[in-house]
């Protein structure tokens, strides 16, 4: 196998391995919170449901890429890309709406209390759920076109307008259409973006500004956890938006001409995934309730390997 062939696969494999376990020991543990706690915050509800976004990111991109880097052929048919590049579309699109979600309400939980918002702030909790409703609506609609372009790979070259995606191909068929997709893809995630950004800023801003009342309320539980939250979004923020843009300058290289080096291809769908791989781990280390879970089960798995060990003795 050759070098670059061999590098390329072993960064998928890590890359997708590391982001499915951390997504699905995110999801196991706030499964076990649901479990043993009558009702999430809202902001770990988003966390869970980024998570699952996430794990459906990686399966449905990351796990065949691997696969086909490491030279398996004919894994889907016509109808398996369909469903797994709308699949995925959806999942990269509930990715950076639910970070946005996210760095929204945080903003609203932590901002000062007025006439608007002491209504709003109650009713939090229970948009959540329609929220979530209203961005999966949203991006089924928005990536609906993506089944009708997709298509498993044919013998021979690639025809112009096409994303060659190794284990798929996605057939624009002409100029028009490929810059039409390209743009209503790239104009969601910068709207997302830029909510997520301003909301994140004037976050970073109420922090800033209310350094000292924070240093003098830390004693109180309910305002630490609050700072956590707040800290932990801005870090998502910054990790999603920094590889969005790697993303988008090749995005944009590639809707500049007309076929797609396969190279090029590779290098954006690794950078795409990477806050999917990245951010449970960001969760893990920075949210108490995860990280609890997780210690607890680590500890109870400890003495039943102790006692293994006795017996085995």
């Amino acid at each position: 196998m050759d070098l670059c062939v061999t590098i390329k696969g072993v960064s998928f494999l890590l890359q997708t391995g590391m982001g499915i376990l951390g997504n699905t020991v995110v999801l196991l543990a706030y499964a076990h919170i649901i479990y043993t706690e009558p009702k999430l915050l809202p902001v770990d509800m988003i966390l869970c449901h980024l998570a699952f976004a996430n794990l459906m990111l990686l399966l449905t991109r990351c796990v065949p890429q691997t696969m086909t880097v490491f030279g398996l052929k004919d894994l889907l048919n016509d109808p398996g890309c369909k469903v797994v590049i709308y699949a995925y579309r959806i999942g990269r699109a509930l990715s950076v709406c639910i970070t946005c979600m996210l760095s929204v309400f945080q903003a609203v939980t932590i901002a000062p209390a007025g006439p608007r918002l002491s209504r709003l702030k109650p009713a939090l909790p229970s948009l959540v759920l329609p929220t979530f409703a209203g961005l999966w609506l949203l991006n089924m609609a928005i990536c609906i076109a993506a089944p009708f372009f997709s298509m498993a790979p044919r013998n021979g070259t690639v025809p112009a307008f096409t994303l060659n995606l190794g284990f798929c191909h996605v057939d624009f068929r002409d100029n028009l259409s490929y810059v039409i997709n390209g743009v209503a893809v790239s104009g969601r995630d910068f709207a997302f973006v830029a909510l997520m950004l301003g909301s994140s800023g004037y976050i970073l801003l109420l922090l800033h500004r209310h350094s000292r009342q924070v240093r003098g309320i830390r004693r109180s539980q309910g305002a630490g956890a609050e700072t956590r939250a707040a800290k932990t979004v801005v870090t998502l923020v910054v990790l999603y938006v920094v590889f969005f843009g790697i993303d988008n300058v090749i995005w944009i290289y590639m809707l500049t001409v007309a076929k797609v080096s396969p190279v090029v291809a590779d290098m954006r769908v690794f950078f795409s995934s990477c806050y999917a791989s990245l951010s449970p781990y960001f969760i893990i280390s920075s949210n108490k309730k995860v990280k609890a879970k997780i210690v607890c089960a680590a500890e109870q798995d400890q003495p039943s390997a102790d006692n293994q060990e006795s017996s085995d003795k």
